[in-house]
């Protein structure tokens, strides 16, 4: 299978959520704790492609022998991640969160047969188109979702009340505003859900017995186009800013593209081996230097640098 590059499904801004009904699904995957489980029913689907011919099938055209999981996440193999036969309609494969590596960018297509594509249907919302620079292949790839619910997750969702409710979830941006996906638990003063989340800026909602309303507790929030607001989550991630050697010098300040370039606001810690300053900062590209007793340096440990427009050469920082 040749590789099917990635088209983001994470639409950051005002989406309007009549799109995604409730009988918009998510499948071919969930998140259960450390592992990803892949599902694969015969039942969803009834198209095919075949990879060598690209000739459309209908499932009733061939038997099924194996079925295997190819992504971006294993270069599109074709039979390295096979699939264990559950029954007659299911199979199913777990694999380790960490075999994944750190981005988490993933859209796979089960593969049957080891060459005929199995197509989604449309009714499914984690699609995504299959291209490869311009080529379009006229066919969808199932996308996994960067968010997903954890314990230990970066972005937590509370909301007070509503004990009597029946079901709440929390819809955003992160999400492309799907209706059934993260389900939040009740706790003792309400509702509650941590989810992980790539550092950037989301807009989200609850759902209450598909009622949707804004967060009542936060007041960071955003007009959406239905005369109503979203609620606004910004979720940063911790970088080290870190100078070495400079061990005479009095005074070292980090100055970038995410303080304004500020002389005085971030004043480096002098260590054993050098300078270090740490901050929270969202999704993105900075430009930054070091400030010497005065005199302005780049960073002599990162060979990433930029031209500012303005004549100067910054450091690049990338916060993923």
């Amino acid at each position: 299978m040749r590789r099917l590059t990635y088209i983001s499904l994470f639409i950051i801004g005002i989406i309007n959520c009549s799109l995604f009904a409730q009988d918009k699904v998510v499948k071919g995957y969930k998140i259960d704790g450390d592992y990803v489980v892949f599902t694969f029913d015969k039942r969803d689907y009834s198209k095919a492609t075949d990879e060598k011919t690209q000739k459309r099938l209908e499932f009733d055209d061939f038997d099924i022998r194996n079925v295997v999981v190819a992504g971006n996440f294993n270069s599109w193999s074709r039979d390295s991640w096979k699939m264990t036969k559950v029954n007659e309609n299911i199979y199913q494969l777990r694999k380790k969160l960490e075999d994944f590596g750190e981005n988490f960018n993933w859209e796979f297509k089960f593969v049957i047969n080891n060459r005929i594509w199995a197509e989604p249907d449309e009714k499914i919302s984690n699609i995504t188109p299959a291209k490869e620079g311009d080529k379009n292949y006229h066919t969808y790839n199932l996308k996994i979702y960067d968010a997903y619910p954890t314990e230990k997750g970066n972005a937590k969702f509370l909301l007070k009340g509503f004990k009597n409710a029946q079901k709440v979830v929390v819809s955003g941006s992160f999400n492309k505003w799907n209706e059934e996906l993260f389900e939040m638990k009740k706790n003792k003063e309400g509702w509650e859900l941590t989810l992980q989340l790539k550092p950037n800026t989301y807009e989200y909602r609850f759902i209450i017995d598909g009622h949707w309303i804004e967060d009542p507790h936060n007041p960071n929030k955003v007009p959406n186009e239905y005369g109503e607001y979203n609620s606004l989550i910004d979720v940063n991630t911790k970088v080290r800013f870190f100078l070495d050697g400079f061990k005479t010098a009095e005074k070292v300040i980090l100055a970038g593209s995410f303080n304004n370039w500020s002389e005085d606001s971030y004043e480096m810690q002098k260590v054993e081996d050098g300078w270090v300053f740490s901050t929270r900062l969202p999704y993105g590209k900075y430009h930054y230097k070091f400030i010497v007793d005065g005199d302005w340096k780049t960073d002599p440990s990162n060979p990433v640098l930029e031209f500012d427009g303005h004549g100067n050469i910054n450091s690049v920082k990338m916060v993923k």
